[in-house]
């Protein structure tokens, strides 16, 4: 079914409508669709270099109003937000991320937003963790943009012959900077003097 999906939104980025897709497409992504707007992204810059910026910035845009969405599923419709990790093979996730909430706070949304993982998990644990709606949108933009911001200028500078190796190495170089904030995280953690050991597992 993931692979009729994906073949569905590659689709989606060859048509006349492909603007308007890939905003949907990154709405939906944000709080329930499984196929990340990252596979219409790069195909559309190819095609139209140009416009890779107006690309990207649609996808952050679509992608921040859809984690609102997430958010609001959480935060208001809790029992439907746990159906909702539970029926995408999330439910696990949620006490680890109120774990990092607590231990880590804006710096958790900040590192997932960049990675593969689907951010839907993000936002509507997000707000089934009752986390700050203001501070989760400017996080949101950032991070959502840094990561779609980024695709689009490995893809217009070097082409279609580096798309391969991004779409291999894109969970590597997040983890390695997953890795480097937690590392100063907790180094400022110890600094600080507050050395105990925390429940969160890795």
């Amino acid at each position: 079914m993931l692979r009729r999906l994906y073949d569905w939104v590659m689709g989606l980025a060859a048509s006349r409508h492909a603007p308007v897709s890939l905003f949907a497409v990154s709405f939906a992504e944000s709080s329930f669709f499984p196929i990340p707007p990252d596979v219409m992204l790069a195909p559309m810059v190819l095609a139209k270099p140009e416009k890779a910026w107006r690309y990207a910035l649609i996808c952050t845009i679509a992608s921040v109003l859809g984690g609102a969405l997430g958010w609001a599923i959480g935060y208001f419709l809790r029992d439907f937000g746990l159906w909702m990790m539970a029926a995408t093979g999330h439910t696990g996730g949620l006490e680890q991320f109120q774990c990092w909430y607590g231990k880590y706070g804006v710096w958790v949304i900040l590192a997932k937003g960049l990675t593969p993982i689907p951010y839907k998990l993000v936002t509507i644990a997000s707000g089934l963790a009752a986390f700050s709606f203001p501070i989760f949108l400017v996080a949101s933009a950032v991070t959502r943009g840094a990561r779609f911001f980024m695709v689009a200028f490995i893809v217009k500078k070097f082409g279609p012959t580096l798309l391969p190796i991004v779409e291999r190495r894109l969970a590597l170089f997040a983890g390695i900077l997953i890795a480097l904030l937690v590392i100063g995280l907790t180094a400022s953690h110890f600094i600080g003097g507050g050395g105990h050991a925390g429940a969160c597992g890795a």
